[in-house]
């Protein structure tokens, strides 16, 4: 009788730990650089990143716009961005490239327009506190901008499947967010 309850805890224990050992290398694969996996290479010329989008099957153009003090900033490239499931979905659905709103580099707009990245960010978009993200369209149309950190690489993830799959035409965020969570157990 000794032997069975033995025998029977152990199949508990391990009927238990499975699934939080299979769940435990999902959550924890290794972070990788936000700068090589994340971001993307880009000469600036926005007009370039649509094409390529567009060429390579993509649902537009994410741009990251940060500063280089900001603590929100390098708390999403810590905890989010460097996720390799979060690099590799948005790397997926678009071109993802990061602006700093306070550099004075000349960029190529939307219309083809040669500005500063400070000019692009604040007076074409009024992006004065950072991060924020914003996605674009194929046409290079704003079609979601989201103003501060993620609360984790989830709910970044939840951002991106939000436009990814068109929910941004017809739903706020908000309320996409509230009906994805509660129709998790």
């Amino acid at each position: 009788m000794m032997q069975r309850n033995v025998s029977l805890r152990r199949r508990f224990w391990l009927l238990l730990l499975i699934p939080l050992a299979l769940y435990g290398t999902v959550s924890w694969a290794k972070p990788r650089d936000p700068g090589q996996f994340f971001f993307q290479e880009t000469f600036g010329d926005l007009q370039e990143e649509l094409a390529i989008a567009k060429e390579e099957g993509k649902q537009g153009v994410v741009i990251f716009f940060e500063m280089d003090d900001c603590p929100f900033c390098h708390r999403m490239k810590q905890t989010v961005l460097n996720q390799p499931e979060v690099q590799d979905y948005y790397r997926k659905h678009f071109r993802v490239i990061s602006l700093d709103i306070e550099g004075d580099v000349e960029m190529t707009d939307f219309q083809g327009n040669s500005v500063s990245q400070k000019d692009f960010a604040f007076k074409q978009f009024r992006v004065r506190a950072t991060p924020v993200i914003a996605f674009f369209d194929l046409q290079g149309n704003l079609v979601m901008r989201y103003t501060g950190a993620t609360k984790d690489a989830q709910e970044f993830l939840l951002l991106g499947r939000f436009v990814a799959e068109g929910h941004y035409k017809t739903s706020k965020f908000t309320r996409f967010k509230r009906a994805q969570t509660t129709r998790q157990p």
